[in-house]
């Protein structure tokens, strides 16, 4: 009888806008880490998407706030998330879950994945209880408003957030 083969490594690609990228992220990314060893976070622009922080800020918050997690990297990744996650070699994709809204969309986009990329796997993590109320999205419009968005992200990116506004406000007058 043959010797089964070990598993091959496994490399998880976490795609996203991360615009920007919150408390929720970093939960996902450590534990999506612990799990898999290897993780590359795929930063993307997205043009359905108003963007509030620019792509350069947004990869050099990430690098910050993922520096002592072992085993993670950051890609800018244009395209399909598939194409990224083959031209880097990941051969998971990761995605987090809010809630059932975000189950209804996140499994619809991996059975299309799975279509165009059988080799690709697609695996939840549900967030973490204290984390499952933060989006990128309400934190833009906490940020855009002014409020205390120290509370759903890391303070360089809450700096990063406030320094945003400001521009954005001198620029108005």
């Amino acid at each position: 009888m043959p010797e089964p083969r070990p598993a091959a490594p496994r490399h998880a690609l976490f795609p996203g806008s991360f615009d920007p990228v919150t408390r929720g992220h970093i939960d996902i990314v450590s534990r999506a880490a612990a799990l898999f060893g290897r993780v590359t976070i795929a930063v993307a622009s997205n043009s359905a998407k108003r963007e509030l922080l620019p792509l350069a800020t947004r990869l050099a918050l990430l690098h910050e706030v993922t520096a002592s997690i072992p085993g993670v990297n950051i890609a800018q990744v244009d395209g399909l998330t598939v194409e990224g996650a083959r031209a880097l070699g990941a051969n998971v994709i990761v995605r987090g879950l809010r809630n059932a809204s975000d189950f209804e969309y996140e499994s619809q986009m991996a059975l299309c994945n799975r279509a165009m990329a059988s080799e690709l796997e697609t695996v939840f993590l549900p967030s973490s209880p204290e984390h499952a109320h933060i989006s990128s999205t309400l934190v833009r419009q906490v940020a855009e408003m002014g409020g205390p968005v120290e509370l759903f992200v890391p303070e360089c990116v809450a700096r990063a957030l406030r320094e945003r506004r400001a521009a954005l406000l001198g620029h108005r007058k």
